[in-house]
């Protein structure tokens, strides 16, 4: 039986990276995507390429439940079921306290919590009988809240908790972990070159991490961490060593 994940948010950045690598190690995919068709599509291309008819795409807007319904329908449809659910999709924004509206939370908690639940909840049949894993994308400011986004970090707080929940409730057959990146890549909108410098300071290794630590973290999980569930792995260059 082929080996298949599901990759949420697959398009590009962590997620397309870790992508190539699942299907390097020999996993068929299923690229989700919702706004990047063009690199979704790109991707596909060029892991077919490699290996063909290991790679299906899947458009989805996840905030949308009969959406969600739809991917997971289609992925059943494929193998019955998947090996690996990697839950990468996010939203992220600032929302300082004070400003926040419902439409936000409603949007933050959908992407970063309820998503990743339902798509859970829905492949966990197949994860059970193909004793598969669940890997979240969570973030190391899930601990003391980044400022200005508390709506984000404390949807993320909730997938760190829902991680833990899973592992417990899923053993022996699901494992449930969870990557929580650093300073990895810098936000899509601009950052001064002093906030970056400042960021870098607190990051004993005084760098930039790169996509392919993430991915590094989630194929370890995946296929090299058999007696390990419930556990979030910082990958942060040592940024949770400072308070």
């Amino acid at each position: 039986m082929r080996k298949l994940a599901l990759i949420t948010g697959a398009a590009k950045r962590i997620g397309a990276a870790s992508a190539r690598l699942l299907h390097q190690r020999g996993y068929d995919l299923v690229l989700h995507y919702y706004s990047s068709a063009q690199e979704a599509e790109q991707l596909a291309e060029e892991l077919e390429q490699i290996r063909p008819e290991s790679v299906y795409l899947r458009r989805a807007d996840l905030l949308d439940y009969d959406q969600l319904e739809a991917l997971v329908n289609f992925t059943l449809a494929l193998e019955g079921g998947v090996d690996v659910l990697v839950n990468n999709a996010s939203l992220f924004y600032s929302t300082p306290t004070g400003q926040v509206t419902e439409r936000d939370w409603d949007d933050l908690l959908g992407a970063n919590l309820k998503a990743p639940f339902f798509l859970s909840q829905a492949l966990l049949p197949g994860l059970r009988l193909r004793r598969g894993c669940i890997v979240n994308m969570v973030d190391i400011h899930a601990e003391k809240g980044l400022p200005g986004f508390p709506v984000y970090s404390l949807a993320k707080a909730g997938l760190v908790a829902m991680t833990k929940c899973l592992a417990r409730e899923l053993a022996p057959d699901v494992r449930v972990n969870a990557v929580a990146p650093g300073a990895i890549l810098w936000p899509d909108h601009a950052l001064a070159e002093a906030e970056k410098d400042n960021i870098l300071l607190k990051v004993p290794l005084r760098r930039c991490g790169d996509v392919s630590d993430i991915a590094k973290a989630v194929a370890f999980l995946v296929d090299d961490a058999d007696y390990i569930t419930g556990h979030v792995l910082a990958v942060d260059g040592g940024r949770m060593l400072f308070s």
